[in-house]
């Protein structure tokens, strides 16, 4: 017998008729026609090179090779049903998953701890790594599954990357809380653009970029700051802020979630900084797998809220 040429659907009307001894059985077992079962009766003879089931009367009784063949087909139909019935059920309670998320230290202060509570009652053999999220090889992680997903602010990406936005984050300009040249600036919760430009700034920056974002806008409107430092790190930027007379741009709810615990003073800008909204990334074929979306899920419900205003500036 040629396996290539063998129409895999014969398997069925050959099961049926092992269960049922009847070409008008079978049919109604499978949703074909008596006639149909009886052709399709003809092929499988002709492939196989055996009668498969001689006539008795109003019954038909399978050959020996027909009965050989009982056990294994049938095992072979359920194998091939499960294979294709869809994505197994994931139960966090048992699941011993990894998830590797990629992600800068802002999601270690603000999603980390949520998300290690959640799962200690929820999820308790699952494991997750943040690791951190190199911009310019996020696409690269992602393809080779070196990372399940990638938290970052929105960007274009490939045809085969999905992104699902989380939530928007404004800036807000920390200071240590004393700061000489921003006493008055702290207690309005506002700097000028005067007095912001005059400054000395600490960037975070994972590449070691002087500029940013917001110095394209301040070049639009005429002005320049003074960046002094980069760092890799937001909260290796917010410490230091808290032991100098440095002050440095960050996402608000990283300011006012550090700000007691670093006595740091959270101030507005001196003008809004449009800032693209924070989302996930992964790859497509993830999409449907049922423990990635399980994933995503939880990650949307600790963040999501983030964007559901901007907590008081602090005193």
């Amino acid at each position: 017998m040629n396996f290539a040429s063998l129409d895999l659907n014969l398997l069925r009307v050959l099961d049926a008729l092992l269960e049922t001894r009847s070409t008008t059985y079978a049919g109604q077992r499978i949703g074909l026609s008596q006639p149909a079962v009886s052709s399709a009766l003809g092929r499988l003879r002709r492939q196989l090179d055996d009668p498969l089931f001689i006539r008795n009367g109003p019954r038909l009784e399978p050959t020996d090779y027909a009965l050989s063949l009982s056990a294994p087909l049938r095992d072979l139909l359920e194998k091939a049903e499960i294979l294709l019935s869809g994505p197994p059920a994931f139960d966090p309670q048992t699941a011993e998953e990894t998830f590797r998320i990629s992600g800068s230290d802002f999601f270690a202060e603000i999603l980390m701890p949520r998300l290690a509570g959640y799962l200690s009652e929820n999820a308790p053999k699952l494991r997750v790594q943040l690791v951190d999220l190199v911009p310019d090889d996020y696409v690269a992680t992602l393809e080779t599954d070196s990372v399940d997903l990638a938290l970052l602010p929105q960007l274009e990406g490939p045809s085969w990357m999905e992104w699902q936005p989380l939530f928007n984050s404004s800036f807000a300009l920390v200071a240590r809380r004393g700061n000489p040249r921003l006493v008055d600036q702290a207690k309005a919760g506002q700097i000028d653009i005067g007095t912001f430009c005059d400054l000395d700034h600490i960037l975070f920056s994972p590449e070691g970029k002087f500029e940013a974002m917001v110095d394209a806008a301040l070049s639009r409107k005429g002005h320049k700051r003074r960046v002094v430092m980069t760092l890799p790190v937001m909260y290796g930027v917010c410490s230091t802020v808290a032991e100098t007379d440095y002050v440095a741009l960050v996402p608000q709810q990283l300011a006012h979630k550090l700000s007691q615990k670093l006595s740091l003073d959270v101030i507005r800008p001196p003008f809004p900084i449009h800032t693209p909204p924070i989302g996930m990334a992964w790859h497509r074929r993830r999409t449907n797998a049922p423990a990635h979306r399980w994933l995503r899920d939880q990650l949307a419900r600790l963040l999501v809220p983030l964007n559901e205003g901007e907590p008081p500036l602090a005193d």
